[in-house]
């Protein structure tokens, strides 16, 4: 079931689409956008648009298709196009996939207001901004992103914000914004107390107590909590 301010739209029907753009790849980390979008995937048919990998001999869109029913849209592009060009290249590819679907409702889903540059012509039944970082703090953050991001505010119907500090920065900024902050898949986790209670090998030397933390050490928290360390982590048990 979708967070509600998206009640009017019609669920249930195979027809009914939820296109999602993201910056980030489905298979990188288990994090929020696959946690909603899996459950969307239960009433919606969910399509998981991805940035580019480059390399290919042709521009194609390659689809994965996940256990969990959500398709997954990897456009692979030739080296060396210019930006313009890969702008193009991603559009006529979303063109090409919504009148191969031709949905009775379409769901836009963003994570990036990077985007807008090949949907801003989409119509869509609702369109929804999940703003889970604020992405314009990152290294790297392209020079367009603050304006695009004022665009997608415009064209969303409704925003939700990664958290209630995200939330106070930006209210005044859209007629229909919510806090929605990440939280804990409990029936994942609560299996560990299920689990045998042995140490695991690779903290039996480790006195207790013990302090854990399963989740993405990476810019730019490390630049501001962790400062010694290198700016990305892999995934995992600290």
């Amino acid at each position: 079931m979708l967070p509600s301010g998206l009640s009017s739209v019609p669920a249930s029907a195979s027809s009914d689409v939820l296109l999602c753009f993201s910056h980030l790849r489905w298979d990188f980390v288990l994090q929020r956008p696959q946690h909603l979008l899996t459950r969307a995937a239960k009433d919606y048919r969910v399509f998981f648009f991805e940035e580019p990998r480059y390399g290919g001999r042709a521009i194609r869109l390659v689809r994965t298709k996940t256990p969990q029913g959500v398709t997954v849209l990897t456009p692979e592009l030739p080296e060396g196009m210019r930006p313009t060009d890969v702008t193009r290249a991603q559009r006529r590819l979303v063109v090409q996939l919504l009148a191969e679907l031709q949905p009775r409702h379409l769901v836009l889903w963003y994570y990036t207001p990077m985007a807008l540059t090949f949907s801003r012509h989409l119509v869509g039944d609702a369109c929804v901004y999940d703003n889970m970082d604020e992405l314009s703090a990152f290294k790297g953050a392209h020079p367009r992103l603050l304006a695009l991001e004022r665009e997608l505010f415009r064209k969303a119907d409704v925003v939700f914000t990664g958290g209630h500090s995200l939330y106070e920065a930006k209210r005044d900024r859209h007629r229909n914004i919510y806090p929605f902050p990440s939280s804990v898949d409990v029936g994942h986790f609560a299996a560990a107390r299920e689990a045998d209670r042995l140490t695991p090998a690779d903290q039996a030397e480790i006195r207790p107590p013990r302090l854990g933390f399963f989740g993405v050490i990476d810019e730019p928290w490390t630049s501001i909590w962790l400062p010694v360390w290198p700016t990305s982590a892999p995934t995992g048990t600290w």
